[in-house]
C-alpha cells in the first residue's frame, strides 16, 4: 500500500466520525494556490477549500491580523464591548455597499442562515418559508428544512419548523403561485453552489424582490459562498443589482478562520429586541480581525478586478476536451462536461490539479482563490484537453 493509501486508511481507522467522502490525498501544507501532499505531490488548487480560501494559504496579511489579534486578545463574551467587532462590522458594510447597515457576528453559514429565517418568522408571524428548487443553505434545522433535497436524503429530524414550498429556479412566471401572504421568508442564492455553480440571473432575482414586495414576505440572500468577492463584486447582490432585506456570509469572509455575518436592512434592523438572537463564539475578537483583514487584502490587492479577468480567461479557454460549456460567475464557475464529472476531476487529480463536482453529474465546480492567475488557468486548460471527451 502506498504511503498516501496507508496514512488514509490509518486516519479511517481513528476515532473521526465517518460521515465524509474524502480525496485521495493526504495535505500537509498550503502556500497560495497550491497544496502540497504527503506522498510529495503538488497540487493547484481549483477547489479552495470549498470556496473558503479567497485568499489562498498563508497570505501574509491574514497571518498577521491572527497572530496580532491572537496575542492581544484571543476571545471575549459579547457581554463586553469591543473595538475590533465594530471596526469590522463598519468595514463590511462599507465593501458591501448595499444599505443592509446592521451586521450580527456568528460563526457558519448555516447559523447565519437560520437566523435569518428566524427573524423573517418572528417579524411576519407567518407559516410558510420558500426556496428554489436545486439550493443549498445548510445541515441545521431550518437551514436544512428550506435544502433541496435534505428530507430526502439526510435530514433527520422528524419534521420541518414551518411549512417549506420550493419554486423552479428559472421560471419567475411560477413565483405569483408560490410566494403568496403566508410567506415570511424567500431564500436564494444568487449562484447556486451545490446546484452546479447555476447563475440563477437578474431576471429571476428582480422577480423574487418584487413578488416579496408585493405580499410582504421578507428576502434572504445566502451568499455563503457566491459572497465575498466571488463573483467579481462584493456579493452577488451588488453582481445583479438586487438588494435583499437579509444577506448571509461565510465562507471565503474568514479565509478558513470560522466566521460569517447577518446583514440586516433598516426594515429589518428596526425590529431586532435584546435576546432575538445570541451566540458565544460569533464577533470574537480573532474572528473579526481575519474578517477585516480578509476585506483589506481584496480592496488593497485588487481582487475583485483580478476575479473578473481570469473568469473571463477561464470561459475563454477551457471549453477543451471533455467541457463543452460553462455557467456561474467568476470564481463560482461550473464546467458542463460530456462525460460524469467526477470521471473529469479524477482524471484532472491524476494530472495534480484539484477540482469540485456538484449536485448536477456533469458540472465540475472551479472555487479558486482570488489571487488565481491566467498561468494558472492555462495549466489547467492544457489537462483538459489531455482527457477525452
Amino acid at each position: 500500500m502506498a504511503s498516501t493509501e496507508r496514512s488514509i486508511a490509518d486516519a479511517a481507522a481513528s476515532h473521526l466520525a465517518k460521515v465524509f467522502a474524502q480525496y485521495p490525498i493526504e495535505v500537509l501544507r498550503g502556500e497560495g494556490v497550491w497544496l502540497y501532499a504527503r506522498d510529495g505531490r503538488k497540487f493547484l488548487d481549483f477547489y479552495g477549500g470549498h470556496a473558503v480560501a479567497g485568499l489562498g494559504y498563508g497570505h501574509p496579511r491574514w497571518l498577521a491580523a491572527l497572530e496580532r489579534q491572537a496575542r492581544q486578545m484571543a476571545f471575549q463574551t459579547n457581554a463586553l464591548p469591543m473595538a475590533i467587532r465594530e471596526r469590522a462590522a463598519a468595514k463590511l458594510v462599507k465593501f458591501a455597499d448595499l444599505g443592509l447597515d446592521t451586521v450580527f457576528w456568528i460563526n457558519s453559514g448555516a447559523e447565519a442562515n437560520e437566523n435569518a429565517l428566524k427573524l423573517a418568522f418572528k417579524m411576519t408571524g407567518r407559516t410558510k418559508a420558500v426556496a428554489l428548487e436545486q439550493g443549498w443553505h445548510g445541515r441545521t434545522a431550518a437551514a436544512g428544512a428550506v435544502t433541496w433535497g435534505a428530507l430526502e436524503k439526510w435530514y433527520g429530524f422528524p419534521r420541518t419548523p414551518f411549512d417549506v414550498r420550493f419554486a423552479p429556479r428559472d421560471r419567475p412566471e411560477a413565483l405569483e403561485q408560490i410566494i403568496d401572504r403566508d410567506t415570511a421568508a424567500v431564500i436564494v442564492e444568487p449562484v447556486q453552489g451545490v446546484g452546479g455553480a447555476y447563475d440563477v440571473g437578474k431576471p429571476m432575482l428582480q422577480a423574487l424582490r418584487r413578488r416579496c414586495d408585493e405580499v410582504g414576505a421578507v428576502l434572504i440572500f445566502d451568499e455563503v459562498q457566491c459572497g465575498m468577492g466571488r463573483t467579481g463584486a462584493p456579493f452577488g447582490a451588488n453582481y445583479y443589482g438586487v438588494t435583499p432585506d437579509m444577506l448571509s456570509t461565510a465562507k471565503a469572509l474568514g479565509n478558513g478562520f470560522p466566521v460569517s455575518a447577518l446583514m440586516l436592512s433598516k426594515r429589518v434592523a428596526r425590529q431586532i429586541k435584546y435576546d432575538d438572537m445570541g451566540t458565544t463564539f460569533g464577533g470574537g475578537p480573532m474572528a473579526c480581525a481575519v474578517a477585516e483583514a480578509v476585506i483589506d487584502a481584496i480592496e488593497s490587492e485588487s481582487l475583485l478586478a483580478n476575479v473578473r479577468t481570469v473568469s473571463a480567461y477561464i470561459r475563454s479557454t477551457c471549453v477543451v476536451g471533455p467541457v463543452v460549456g460553462t455557467q456561474g460567475a467568476g470564481f463560482l464557475l461550473g464546467l458542463k462536461t460530456t462525460r460524469p464529472a467526477r470521471e473529469v476531476q479524477a482524471a484532472l487529480m491524476e494530472r495534480n490539479i484539484l477540482t469540485g463536482t456538484s449536485g448536477d453529474a456533469h458540472v465540475l465546480r472551479l472555487l479558486p482563490a482570488y489571487i488565481l492567475t491566467e498561468g494558472h488557468v492555462d495549466q489547467l486548460q492544457d489537462a483538459l484537453a489531455r482527457i477525452p471527451a
